[in-house]
């Protein structure tokens, strides 16, 4: 005898099925696991990280596990070079240009026959650069292949995450303080998507100039009608230089160095970076070096943040 119930316990299970049916696609594709997609329009947070995000201050490689090579480089850095005509519409790579003042916009590329997400593709809107997270399981790239600013990316979702591993980026900076990031480097970033907040995880494998990882995080704000436009680029002569003229520092005498460890009583050998100094346990450490006196006034960074009655 058919009952009420039977047919509500029937029509519950039929459901249950076409929900497999329908899912089961979409969970292999994913991984095995549902996800939270990171389509959408997204704007910074800049709280975190302010100062990294509108450039760290010079000799600042604390918590950066970068080798001599690479403090070598950066000591010899002069920001002006940034000013140059053939600089100034240069491409910022992946590693950094999220961490930049950046709003985003990031959406699916459905191939027609199959409906299957094929690719993930993004768009920033400081200096506009574009990429492409391939997520049909080609290969990268072997190494003769001309590398680009934004490199060759590839993605899959691991546990409802989006996994992307780029690598073919030119060299580039790694900090806009100097401290380089050679084109051997591999960038490894997970999206992870929170409701309304979406957060990316990233780290730069690099032999040529780092020991260890570098790794960090980023978060963004969900604001979706968010509208984006065209960054038209135009080199300018911003300052009057002889010709050939190349702004850059010898080996030795850059004297903004020792501000950066004044300013906020580090010891100048923290300030000078390493593997060591991205663990809880360097503080300890910390305690037993010498400090420079202290300089009381603050840096253009900190007054950009800080109101008109910042003090310099």
């Amino acid at each position: 005898m058919i009952t009420l119930n039977s047919v509500k316990i029937a029509s519950l299970l039929l459901l249950l099925v076409l929900v497999a049916l329908f899912c089961s696609p979409l969970i292999a594709q994913r991984g095995g696991s549902f996800h939270e997609d990171p389509a959408g329009e997204w704007v910074f947070r800049l709280h975190q990280d302010a100062m990294e995000r509108v450039g760290p201050e010079l000799g600042d490689y604390a918590g950066v596990p970068l080798n001599d090579a690479a403090r070598y480089a950066a000591d010899n850095w002069d920001a002006n070079v940034v000013g140059l005509p053939e600089n100034m519409c240069k491409g910022h790579s992946p590693d950094h240009s999220w961490r930049e003042v950046a709003r985003a916009q990031i959406w699916e590329e459905v191939d027609k026959e199959t409906q299957q997400v094929v690719a993930y593709r993004t768009f920033l809107q400081l200096m506009g650069p574009q990429e492409t997270f391939y997520m049909d399981g080609r290969p990268h790239p072997p190494d003769y292949v001309p590398y680009t600013w934004q490199g060759f990316s590839t993605a899959k979702w691991e546990r409802g995450i989006l996994a992307v591993t780029t690598d073919h980026m030119k060299n580039n900076l790694l900090k806009w303080n100097g401290i380089p990031r050679s084109e051997r480097a591999v960038l490894s970033r997970h999206f992870l998507r929170h409701d309304d907040y979406l957060t990316i995880a990233y780290v730069v494998y690099d032999p040529a100039y780092l020991t260890e990882p570098f790794m960090g995080s980023l978060d963004f704000v969900y604001t979706p009608g968010e509208k984006f436009t065209a960054y038209p680029c135009e080199s300018v002569t911003e300052v009057d230089r002889p010709e050939g003229t190349v702004p850059s520092r010898m080996p030795g005498a850059n004297e903004f160095l020792n501000e950066f460890p004044a300013r906020y009583g580090i010891p100048p050998e923290a300030a000078r970076g390493g593997a060591e100094t991205m663990y809880p346990e360097y503080v300890e450490k910390m305690k037993t070096m010498k400090r420079l006196p202290r300089i009381s006034n603050k840096n253009v960074s900190h007054c950009l943040f800080e109101g008109p009655d910042c003090k310099r």
